[in-house]
């Protein structure tokens, strides 16, 4: 079954570049599986929000979806692929050796791979920002060749076969005429330099593995389940490669006092009937400083008062949230004898009918609840 790529993201088909971008970050926070844990489905739903973005980001696999839908994006072209689905440049590669449009390889080093990591912080840190320290696993340049891959006092030379590009052309007859292919040295590998005297440290890959520190700006108003992406700082290519990336996963650690609810903070206030009866005074302690919260007689189970703007910062805008103090009444249990006839006082009063005194009452009466 195909998919429409712009009702995945929730866009029309005349959006922009900059509003596809920002549906699918928001699709992407909302759907990934981090975010997500009881959800089994959220990965692939993930997937496809991922998939969907890949084509309309790229202006001309965006233009192939429009004309033929999926179809397209396999080099068919709307009319089907004939040759099942690999294309036309794959059954020359299949028959002559490469592709009769030449250039299809990439030569030089290839790029290292992608490194992911978790990092957590606080809650204070989210509200303020914060650098933090996070220790990767990867692979770095071997400092025994300098990242070359070749043996001391020794460089890589220029492959004689391909004179460097990494690509070698190739005349061949067959019974369409004389093609010309391209496709990767197989001398080199693709690299364009061959290895004479190979590095006895990293073996001519040019690499080793190695522990790294890295300092990471965590922006305030981050939520748990987010991703950094740090450009340039995962795997080192092999023989001088560029870079991957790393990316770090952001883990908010619970707080004591505080719960979050978007960007409001929430502190719950456990009072005991006397206090939430008569009304006091609270001291609330938040992260830039402290609160004087009045709280009136005859406040309420459930109330909330609202201090706006003391909350957590927006991530991507001005101003922050509301900080938000729910009262909990607390009833006291295992009362002393005074302090329980001092509450049947209360009761009687009031005209409040309660349980005796006599300690076998609830035993005689059997409840319809349980």
């Amino acid at each position: 079954m195909s998919t429409d790529f712009y009702a995945l993201l929730g866009v029309d088909r005349s959006a922009d570049a900059d509003t596809i971008k920002k549906a699918y970050r928001r699709k992407a926070r909302e759907l990934h599986p981090d975010a997500n844990p009881g959800d089994p489905t959220a990965e692939d739903r993930f997937k496809e929000v991922s998939r969907a973005y890949e084509v309309l980001s790229d202006p001309d696999a965006r233009a192939r979806y429009d004309r033929f839908g999926e179809s397209g994006l396999s080099g068919g072209g709307g009319m089907g692929d004939p040759f099942g689905g690999g294309g036309l440049g794959d059954i020359f590669e299949a028959f002559f050796g490469g592709s009769p449009f030449g250039g299809r390889g990439q030569s030089g080093p290839p790029r290292g791979g992608d490194v992911e990591v978790a990092a957590v912080i606080t809650l204070e840190e989210v509200w303020s920002g914060a650098a933090v320290s996070v220790e990767v696993d990867s692979a770095v340049a071997c400092t025994e060749c300098a990242g070359t891959g070749a043996g001391s006092g020794t460089q890589p030379v220029t492959c004689s076969d391909c004179s460097g590009s990494g690509q070698v052309r190739r005349v061949r007859q067959s019974m369409l005429g004389q093609m010309v292919t391209s496709g990767p040295c197989t001398r080199c590998s693709g690299m364009g330099q061959v290895i004479v005297t190979p590095c006895g440290t990293c073996r001519s890959d040019g690499r080793v593995r190695g522990r790294r520190t890295h300092s990471v700006d965590v922006p305030a108003g981050i939520r748990s389940g987010q991703t950094l992406r740090l450009t340039g700082r995962g795997d080192a290519g092999p023989r001088g490669g560029a870079p991957g990336d790393l990316y770090v996963h952001i883990r908010v650690r619970d707080h004591d006092v505080f719960e979050r609810e978007e960007d409001d903070l929430v502190a719950y206030l456990a009072l005991s009937v006397a206090q939430a009866a008569l009304g006091t005074h609270i001291v609330l302690r938040t992260f830039d400083g402290e609160l004087d919260l009045v709280i009136p007689a005859g406040t309420q189970h459930g109330r909330e008062f609202v201090a706006r703007g003391r909350g957590l910062p927006h991530l991507q805008g001005r101003g922050s949230g509301h900080l938000r103090a729910r009262v909990q009444v607390v009833v006291p249990t295992g009362m002393d004898d005074e302090s329980e006839a001092l509450l049947r006082r209360f009761a009687e009063l009031n005209g409040e009918q309660v349980a005796p005194a006599d300690k076998g009452f609830f035993a005689k009466i059997k409840s319809a609840f349980s």
